[in-house]
């Protein structure tokens, strides 16, 4: 599993025009389901955003979670994090998870992470979606569940 969590000030996404989530201070997160992960990815993922401090304390050091300063969490499903670029000019995708296993997986981090008390607001998975953010820094992380980078 992998992610990209960037620190935001306010982000929303947009599916035909409806707006399907919107928040303000937190962590807008790109989520990429990979075709080997289960529950165990989830549940790494989970606690890595939950608890990754990113958010500045009051001498402005990222001492802070997305918890312990009451933001909230926009996830977006992107399996395009699964592209391969090294060869050729057309991204491969064969490492990305069959749409309805990513699809579970991907709920299933969204219902980990409203459990561990985070509001979470999403987007549409497999719709053309349109992003809008503030980010905050910027501040961006990249996560990977198998730890490759």
């Amino acid at each position: 599993m992998r992610a990209v969590a960037q620190r935001i000030k306010e982000g929303r996404v947009e599916v035909e025009g409806e707006v399907t989530g919107e928040i303000q201070q937190g962590l807008l997160v790109y989520l990429g389901v990979g075709s080997d992960d289960t529950n165990q990815d989830v549940k790494y993922m989970a606690e890595k955003l939950v608890n990754l401090r990113i958010f500045e304390d009051a001498n402005e050091k990222m001492n802070f979670s997305v918890v312990d300063i009451g933001g909230k969490m926009l996830v977006v499903s992107q399996f395009t994090l699964y592209g391969d670029c090294r060869k050729g000019r057309r991204p491969n995708f064969t490492e990305a998870a069959k749409p309805e296993i990513a699809d579970q997986l991907y709920l299933e981090l969204v219902k980990t992470c409203k459990e561990m008390g985070v509001q979470v607001e999403t987007g549409v998975f497999q719709a053309d979606m349109k992003v809008y953010s503030i980010n905050d820094g910027p501040v961006t992380m990249l996560i990977d569940s198998k730890k490759g980078f």
